[in-house]
């Protein structure tokens, strides 16, 4: 995952709105958002290359968990623990959110770098080894790329604006997850400088990307309004940008 914006309190019917877009290579063997039968009232997609998730939601906690890399150039050894399997873990630990959380705190320099955005009733944190400590969540629209919580690169700035417009007039869950698919790069002026070529920065500042080998997979949509009910929707990509497969989760009394 690799773009999401979120209004987390912000409007007054739905207690968290979530847009999100998932950039991987388009070889990486990877299934949809589907109901997990070995994990029942699990929803999320899999990667089936190293075995978790970039975004889930699982229904006996009320836990929902979504992750972005953060970008490190040069890029560290691929030891360790999965970052797919953390949001994974984390989904399913039947223990209070502040303990899940304690427990992560001292491990999360095991991971290569990530932000992970994982919250319940109890609350809603961003948890990142690039950061001192995890994070509560205030009120009010957030984003987040491959940089740590609202850095404001350009595609950032952009989902949070869209966000904020959108939460003025929320609409279907399909529209939420829509939301992102904005093709356009940054002027050169304002792309930042993570330690890939120029050429590299302005192809991954869109928000939907398409590169040859690698670009937007899919796009979620999340939201969970005031009777805790939960509305969930993943549109999938090809590597023309074409869509494909889509599914839509409803999950009452989620929260």
């Amino acid at each position: 995952m690799c773009l999401i914006t979120f209004a987390f309190n912000h409007h007054a019917d739905y207690p968290l709105l979530l847009a999100a877009n998932r950039d991987e290579f388009f070889a990486r063997p990877t299934e949809p958002l589907h109901a997990w039968p070995e994990h029942p009232g699990l929803h999320a997609g899999r990667d089936l290359q190293a075995g978790g998730t970039w975004l889930g939601v699982y229904q006996p906690t009320g836990r929902i968990a979504a992750l972005t890399n953060v970008r490190q150039i040069p890029a560290p050894p691929t030891t360790g623990p999965s970052r797919g399997q953390l949001v994974l873990d984390v989904l399913l630990d039947p223990r209070p959110l502040s303990e899940v959380l304690a427990d992560l705190e001292p491990r999360k320099t095991e991971y290569q770098g990530f932000n992970l955005l994982l919250g319940d009733q109890q609350g809603l944190y961003c948890v990142s080894n690039h950061t001192p400590r995890a994070e509560p969540m205030a009120a009010g629209i957030h984003g987040l790329s491959n940089a740590t919580l609202d850095v404001p690169w350009p595609k950032v700035r952009k989902a949070c604006a869209r966000m904020a417009d959108w939460a003025d007039r929320p609409g279907p869950v399909t529209e939420l997850a829509a939301l992102l698919l904005d093709p356009a790069t940054a002027a050169p002026d304002e792309l930042p400088a993570t330690g890939l070529s120029p050429e590299w920065e302005k192809a991954l500042s869109a928000q939907f990307i398409q590169l040859p080998e690698y670009g937007t997979r899919a796009s979620t949509g999340l939201m969970i309004d005031r009777q805790g009910n939960l509305h969930l929707h993943e549109q999938t990509f090809d590597a023309e940008g074409r869509p494909g497969e889509a599914n839509t989760v409803r999950l009452e009394g989620f929260w």
